[in-house]
């Protein structure tokens, strides 16, 4: 499948199905392989933000890494839109933990390699992002290196890069898990807002309860590893979401609910003494 160049784009839809997937890491001992990943299936529908949370270990960024064609499942398929994308790369934007921003580039040009790596010239890639990054509150750092910036201004330009990337899948692998929580509140709100803006279809890793019912459409839940799904949870809450929702009765029910799920499969999963 040919990879369009990119051209930021509010008006992408694309539905990722999961279906299926298991992931065994055979050991080098001769023991029984290692199933980090036990049968996952669902559907992220087209703009739709959904959060994946469960224990370390439970399989969530093996499963990111087999959607950007970054490893194989060991059975099981993903497509976009119909598509199976197994073992390919470049469909999705994908942003880790780290911002990866490059030290030796400024925050314009570090925000334009998604763009450069698609084959669209330095200039125009330029022209292009500038505009976005003074829509987003960087446009008076465009000049800057990554070390003259916070970590959550860092964030920001890594997350401005993968939407620039201009996939209409974008994987987020806890991208505020190291941010204070004054910083990391303020950047779930700036994405919520970068999400309402162009409508991708999200899917978002994180440790945080709290966290993944403010932003999320959905919530699914999952267990140790071997990591299956436990639960696929519809968040009902009105958007656009303000912080003021977390003391909300319904709130506090999805984030009892989920934390019940996480206990209960912890619970099953540990070894009997």
């Amino acid at each position: 499948m040919t990879i369009a160049p990119p051209v930021p784009s509010r008006t992408g839809r694309a539905e990722l199905t999961i279906d299926g997937v298991s992931r065994e890491f055979p050991s080098n001992t001769g023991a029984a392989a290692t199933i980090a990943l036990d049968n996952a299936s669902f559907t992220v529908k087209p703009g739709e933000f959904l959060s994946i949370i469960g224990p370390s270990g439970c399989g969530k960024s093996t499963l990111f890494n087999i959607i950007a064609g970054l490893d194989l499942p060991s059975s099981g398929r993903v497509a976009i839109n119909g598509e199976a994308i197994i073992g390919q790369q470049g469909h999705v934007g994908y942003l880790l933990q780290k911002d990866l921003l490059l030290p030796w580039r400024s925050i314009l040009n570090n925000v334009i390699i998604g763009m450069e790596i698609s084959g669209v010239p330095k200039r125009k890639a330029r022209e292009i992002a500038m505009p976005f990054l003074e829509a987003y509150g960087l446009g008076d750092f465009a000049d800057h290196r990554p070390d003259q910036l916070s970590g959550g201004m860092r964030q920001r330009a890594a997350l401005l890069r993968t939407v620039l990337f201009n996939r209409d899948v974008i994987l987020l692998d806890e991208p505020f898990g190291k941010l204070d929580a004054q910083t990391r509140a303020t950047m779930q709100e700036w994405l919520l807002d970068l999400w309402d803006d162009f409508q991708k279809t999200v899917v978002f890793v994180t440790h945080d309860i709290d966290e993944a019912v403010y932003l999320s459409d959905r919530v699914i839940v999952m267990s140790p590893r071997p990591g299956r799904i436990v639960a696929d949870i519809p968040i009902a809450l009105d958007r656009p979401r303000k912080p003021a929702v977390v003391t909300s009765d319904d709130f506090i029910a999805y984030k009892t609910r989920i934390l019940t799920l996480l206990h209960r499969a912890q619970e099953a999963e540990a070894p009997e003494i």
